[in-house]
């Protein structure tokens, strides 16, 4: 894995290099919007906390077409059981009726302990286009301890791919076959979100194990958001972003490298533990059409 997150380092540097990152701050582009007395903004962290009355969120100001996104996360250690972390971009929503919002998302599920035990966090991702999801893969979070130290977390979204990564590692890639039907977000602002809340009717153990709340507060704290994006100003840059002298139409963000190839195999092969494409009983053989489509 070092390989890996070596060739990561250096395409963020070139990415810093070129483009210049923006070490933007959650204080500069972030606000609270829920549970404003559990949301705690810093310069550049962010504390959400979960008690019995109430969770916190947090969105960026602005809105953006494509980019990088990163920040730091610790998650709530200890009895996490049914508490959910979430971290994701997505455009607006309208209503349920007429929902055709896109989303990339990544979900913390926590469980019982989270000390090396057998009960693990789920790291549930997903992606919707056009208000459609159903596209979730979940990983069980044995690898590495995320409630003992901050650990990376980033979404990179270009016109040939979105990719999911922990630690400079990919984990996840959704390509772009748009061109052959199948929906990509590509003409939708979104803006980033982060949340914590009480799901104790389905995120535990399917719904069997419910929120402890004599270990609240839940507590997740965030480090160093850094973002470097396509910013949405109007209708326009919807052709701005997706013109192809943008940084992200580059050849090298087009497919990830043989070592990060090697790496995110290494890391499905033994954390994976649901992939919709997979899921025969759900889809009765009929799955979505990106299924039968190489992704990485």
């Amino acid at each position: 894995m070092a390989t890996a997150k070596v060739l990561f380092a250096a395409l963020i540097s070139l990415i810093a290099l070129q483009h210049a990152l923006v070490n933007a701050t959650f204080a500069s582009r972030m606000k609270c919007t829920w549970g404003y007395d559990n949301c705690q903004i810093g310069d550049d962290s962010v504390q959400l906390i979960l008690n019995k009355w109430s969770g916190a969120a947090i969105q960026g100001y602005g809105e953006f077409l494509y980019g990088y996104i990163d920040m730091r996360i610790k998650l709530v250690p200890g009895n996490s059981a049914a508490v959910v972390t979430t971290y994701y971009t997505s455009s607006e929503w309208t209503s349920k009726e007429t929902d055709t919002h896109d989303e990339i998302d990544f979900e913390f599920l926590g469980n019982v302990t989270s000390d090396g035990s057998d009960f693990y966090y789920t790291l549930h991702t997903n992606i919707f286009v056009n208000g459609v999801g159903n596209r979730e893969e979940q990983f069980r979070m044995s690898w590495y301890n995320p409630t003992s130290d901050y650990h990376n977390y980033t979404i990179f979204w270009n016109p040939y791919m979105v990719v999911w990564s922990v630690d400079g590692d990919a984990i996840r890639v959704f390509r772009n076959y748009e061109d052959q039907g199948i929906p990509f977000p590509k003409y939708k602002p979104q803006r980033v979100y982060s949340s914590i809340w009480n799901a104790d009717d389905w995120a535990c153990q399917g719904g069997a194990v419910k929120t402890n709340w004599t270990y609240m507060p839940f507590v997740a704290n965030y480090l160093n958001y850094i973002e470097n994006v396509c910013p949405y100003t109007g209708p326009n840059s919807v052709v701005v972003c997706n013109d192809p002298s943008n940084w992200y139409f580059n050849a090298q963000y087009k497919q990830l490298t043989a070592d990060q190839l090697k790496t995110m195999n290494d890391i499905r092969s033994k954390y994976l533990v649901y992939n919709y494409c997979t899921d025969t009983k759900r889809f009765n053989g009929n799955f979505p059409p990106e299924c039968s489509k190489p992704q990485y």
